[in-house]
């Protein structure tokens, strides 16, 4: 069965929106609007607390006439996800469920029935096939900046995704730098991934490197300090970067920096050095261009919005990051605010060639706002007005 077929016919625009090809062109304002609405009075008539949130915001889809009605679409804050399950399928619809990777506290559950996971990783195909990352030639060696395979991480985000990209190339060999040192603990094999990395430098091979930047950043800095590997790696190597610093903020260096350390050590060129934003409460790839800008793709829009009055902001001004797509049934997350601070600008800045406007993270907000946020949500959740 096609992942169109999953969809009733009352949503096809969204099929026609989130499983069209070539992610930067061809952007359809008229037809993400139809989607839009289609997933509003999905969410409506399926979940009952995002029901009492459209009549708390006295909002109706059929005011959605135009791009910048976007604005008014009422948003849940990403940490509400942190202490609520919101499905708008039945538990037997649901075919994965995946948590944030926060370091500490409550994490993000979040539940994705077949059309939901299918058409995010299908989102994820085109993006890769557009930047020529299908490899089809030679096998590749695999440093996982993540959670070794053991059951405890299954659900987790990022591991998740670092092995579903694994795909793309077929496997020579996998090496995993986060392992299990006791039941329930996890450390950075610094050792073992530079072993691995120099047994990888030897035989040639490309190698792709994905997940947290951090641990990347340690092994080339113990690199540059021993002097480095036998051999450079393979040109055609990948360095794929995403889940932030987390609990290593305070060593966090720019990533120009951290390019070029990568450039020097392993002699992996800028063009194959990249990073990417995302979440499991909103899966939309967002993907750094040649130039290391986070283009937005066809199936969503991002609005920028002030830290204090949640209005929308303009080019080049930070505020919290508002991600939206209707590309999600499984949850009522459509329009996510995050407590990322972000600022956007118009595509023709950049000068990748790629024609949708960009963003830039630019830090963490604090927490007062998002409190706030969560309280209002809390009360929806009650079914108190």
């Amino acid at each position: 069965m096609s992942l169109g077929n999953l969809l009733p016919l009352s949503m096809q625009n969204i099929a026609k929106l989130c499983l069209a090809k070539d992610p930067y062109t061809d952007l359809d304002d008229d037809l993400f609007l139809l989607a839009m609405k289609e997933n509003i009075l999905w969410h409506r008539d399926q979940n009952s607390f995002y029901d009492r949130l459209l009549e708390f915001k006295n909002y109706r889809s059929n005011t959605l006439q135009q791009i910048d009605d976007l604005k008014n679409v009422p948003f849940i804050l990403a940490t509400f996800f942190k202490q609520y399950e919101l499905l708008s399928v039945s538990r037997d619809e649901v075919a994965l469920h995946l948590t944030s990777s926060g370091t500490t506290g409550q994490k993000s559950q979040i539940f994705f029935d077949k059309w939901t996971i299918g058409v995010a990783q299908g989102m994820v195909d085109e993006i890769f096939r557009y930047y020529n990352w299908i490899e089809t030639e030679s096998d590749v060696n695999y440093l996982l900046y993540s959670y070794e395979p053991v059951k405890k991480h299954e659900k987790l985000g990022t591991a998740y995704t670092d092995n579903f990209l694994c795909k793309y190339a077929k496997p020579n060999s996998v090496h995993y730098a986060l392992k299990e040192s006791s039941p329930g603990k996890y450390e950075f094999d610094l050792f073992g991934t530079v072993e691995a990395l120099e047994r990888f430098s030897l035989e040639g091979l490309p190698v792709r490197i994905f997940g947290f930047p951090a641990f990347f950043y340690f092994t080339l800095e113990y690199l540059a300090a021993m002097g480095g590997v036998s051999n450079m790696l393979n040109p055609n190597s990948l360095v794929f970067l995403g889940g932030g610093w987390k609990n290593h903020q305070n060593k966090a260096i720019k990533k120009k920096e951290l390019y070029k350390m990568a450039n020097d050590i392993l002699g992996i060129p800028d063009e194959r050095l990249r990073d990417g934003f995302g979440s499991v409460e909103h899966c939309i790839p967002y993907i750094e261009c040649a130039n290391h800008n986070f283009h937005i793709p066809k199936w969503s829009r991002v609005l920028i919005r002030d830290v204090a009055t949640l209005e929308p902001v303009e080019y080049g001004i930070s505020g919290y990051l508002n991600l939206i797509s209707p590309y999600i049934t499984s949850v009522p997350a459509n329009s996510v605010l995050m407590t990322d601070l972000a600022k956007m600008f118009p595509a023709r800045s950049c000068g990748c060639g790629i024609e949708t406007p960009y963003f830039e993270i630019v830090g963490r907000a604090g927490t007062t706002a998002s409190k706030s946020c969560a309280v209002n949500a809390l009360d929806l959740l009650k079914g108190r007005n």
